[in-house]
């Protein structure tokens, strides 16, 4: 077909308000629009999350989560996935004060999640216990702020 004829039909066709097909293996437009984010404002996303145990309110800290969030804890069985059930797990959990501190991490960004995984202490001031685990945060940007969407946990199956 000569390449006059197919002008003057997708010039027709856009006349009259018809787009002309995409091809199938033309690119989808990307109209999303991706939150920048730096490997140091993901890790001080987990100085939010400790500063809000450190305020022993279960909703302060459940506030970190996306409504939407999965959170499989240290110590329950149980996956969370309601803001009743995350509070419910943090209502317990606080009652020793943990604390915790970052030991090896290891950041993911892409537009607008970004993946922590690493090792984490846990210090407990009321009891003195320290657990050493293993910890993967997903975030996702909501368009005001990044909110957990998974939290994985667990104590280090090996004693140091």
């Amino acid at each position: 077909m000569p390449t006059r004829f197919l002008v003057a039909v997708v010039a027709i066709l856009a006349a009259v308000g018809v787009a002309p097909l995409a091809r199938a293996d033309a690119e989808p437009a990307h109209t999303e629009t991706c939150k920048a984010a730096t490997t140091a404002e993901i890790a001080a996303l987990f100085d939010r999350w400790n500063a809000s145990l450190q305020s022993l309110d279960p909703h302060k800290v459940v506030a970190n989560y996306a409504p939407d969030s999965i959170l499989l804890p240290t110590v329950s069985n149980k996956p969370r996935l309601t803001v009743a059930e995350k509070e419910d797990y943090f209502d317990h959990f606080l009652h020793d004060h943990p604390s915790g501190k970052i030991d090896m991490s290891h950041i993911e960004i892409d537009c607008n999640v970004a993946v922590d995984a690493g090792l984490y202490t846990f210090t407990f001031a009321k009891t003195g216990a320290v657990v050493h685990g293993r910890y993967t945060y997903t975030y996702r940007w909501d368009g005001k702020q990044w909110l957990i969407t998974s939290h994985h946990s667990s104590a280090m199956p090996e004693k140091q």
